[in-house]
């Protein structure tokens, strides 16, 4: 039987310092170089699909096609669903 027990988020991984503010950049930076990344490797052994990450935040979902959303904004944006998402163990 599976483990039907819920993955936390990215940002509760904070607070056992699995992942600092820098692993969180990475996987936006990544992400923001090429937004169809897959299976971005960060942290202590965790992994995230930053594009499915997006595509899960209506926010950001939607401001990402948006010709008005600047740099910052979009970044922002992005960092909000990578917090929000449930990333793997590895």
């Amino acid at each position: 039987m599976a483990d039907m027990a819920k993955r936390p988020m990215t940002l509760d991984l904070f607070a056992t310092l699995d992942i600092i503010d820098d692993d969180v950049s990475a996987v936006v930076d990544a992400y923001l170089a090429d937004t169809t990344s897959r299976n971005v490797a960060f942290g202590e052994g965790y992994s995230i699909d930053p594009a499915a990450a997006v595509a899960a935040h209506p926010f950001a979902r939607t401001l990402m096609g948006q010709p008005w959303a600047d740099e910052e904004l979009r970044r922002a944006a992005v960092r909000a669903a990578i917090l929000l998402a449930e990333p793997e163990r590895i």
